[in-house]
């Protein structure tokens, strides 16, 4: 039975993370498995590898058959320089102990080219903030301007409408006076006064009316006996006048006595 080092496809749609696994050569891509060794995610950067290196190495050695990509994998962890490294033991080409001072030394190496390359990412993350900060400030301070131009622009034209407009109404009010020095305007100030002594002189007069009439009210109380004086005189004739008449009656009667007896 061949067994096959392999990946097997796990995860959501264009979001695809694998597991390594020990499989037959036999069974389908994602189905039975006899081992998982570890998992594999190509998404991050750098790509986030976990492979249980002692176990990869036993399946190595014991001829299990990685695929392309699985042997990347592995060697990127080191799996496979230690397997050289063991053989070269094996054979009696190296020692044990030279061999793991080899294998360290190796890992170091690649730690710090794995860091370098994460710090790399880091300030290449970094400096494309900044620069991407320093376009929109820039774009900021443009538009800023503009704004302010907008506005000095407007400001302007509202101080010349301004300006215009007191200057417009500043004509309208000295030809005030013009319009009221026209003859017609004279005329009709010249009638005014007329129409209004036409107006005070009943006014006039009603005040002064009572002047007249309270100027002579201790008089008045004196000249109402002698009104009454001369309201009284006429009775008095009267009376006078019908003694006088009834003594005529008396003369005539004694004339027609006369006349009746000479008949």
């Amino acid at each position: 039975m061949a067994v096959k080092i392999r990946l097997a496809r796990r995860g959501r749609k264009k979001q695809a993370i694998y597991d390594v696994v020990v499989a037959d050569a036999r069974a389908p891509r994602d189905g039975r498995f006899i081992e998982k060794l570890g998992s594999y995610n190509p998404n991050s950067n750098p790509a986030f590898i976990d492979i249980d290196e002692e176990s990869a190495l036993k399946w190595v050695m014991d001829g299990a058959q990685p695929t392309d990509t699985a042997r990347a994998i592995l060697s990127y962890r080191g799996v496979m320089y230690k397997k050289h490294l063991q053989v070269g033991v094996n054979k009696g080409a190296i020692t044990q102990e030279d061999a793991d001072k080899k294998f360290e030394a190796w890992m170091k190496e690649k730690e710090s080219k794995v860091q370098g390359k994460v710090d790399s990412l880091a300030k290449a993350k970094d400096s494309a903030n900044k620069t991407k900060l320093e376009a929109e400030a820039k774009v900021n301070a443009a538009r800023a301007e503009e704004i302010a131009k907008k506005r000095l622009v407007i400001e302007e034209a509202e101080a010349t409408a301004a300006a215009e407009t007191s200057e417009e109404e500043a004509p309208a009010t000295e030809e005030a006076p013009a319009v009221e020095a026209t003859p017609a305007v004279e005329e009709a100030k010249e009638k005014a006064p007329a129409t209004e002594a036409k107006e005070e002189a009943p006014v006039a007069e009603a005040e002064e009316a009572p002047a007249v009439e309270e100027k002579p009210a201790a008089e008045a109380k004196e000249e109402a006996p002698a009104a009454e004086a001369k309201e009284e005189a006429p009775v008095a004739e009267a009376k006078e006048e019908a003694p006088a008449k009834e003594e005529e009656k008396p003369a005539e009667e004694a004339s027609k006595k006369e006349d009746k007896g000479a008949e």
